[in-house]
């Protein structure tokens, strides 16, 4: 699921990819439900390009938000409930111990929180997507198709 949401820079919120004409993908808001045009020079991210840095390897932002997720019982983050700075590192360490405090800033965890919450606002719980093991069993299909031919 987390492959069809994008963020648009310039633009608030999150956005459901809808589908693609030419030179643009037709997005809707997931907080409004309208839809809008993206063109080719607006900078679009999938959320499932984005990772967070840790100690080890990346960490992919699907894993981070099953975790979010799991910290939080499936409630929203309150951000403005934080007293400051120090407090939403901490709180975010509590999630992801092994996140690097050096690389990862404050505003980035900030945005990760408002994307939690609007994702979760938008009905999205699920963040892994099964389509990866559906298009390798698929690929798998066709290989296998093309041997015993």
């Amino acid at each position: 699921m987390i492959k069809r949401i994008v963020s648009i820079a310039g633009k608030p919120g999150l956005y459901k990819l809808l589908s693609q004409g030419k030179n643009m993908l037709i997005v809707e808001s997931l907080q409004t439900g309208k839809r809008t045009p993206a063109y080719a020079h607006d900078k679009v991210i999938s959320l499932a390009d984005v990772a967070i840095y840790t100690e080890g390897e990346d960490m992919p932002l699907a894993e981070v938000l099953d975790k979010i997720y799991s910290y939080t019982e499936g409630k929203s983050i309150d951000i403005k409930g934080f007293a400051d700075d120090a407090a939403i590192r901490e709180y975010f360490g509590n999630i992801l111990p092994e996140f690097d405090r050096d690389r990862v800033y404050t505003t980035d965890i900030k945005k990760l929180f408002q994307w939690y919450n609007q994702l979760i606002a938008a009905g999205v719980t699920k963040f892994k997507d099964d389509e990866i093991a559906q298009d390798q069993a698929a690929e798998a299909a066709e290989k296998a198709d093309e041997e015993n031919k």
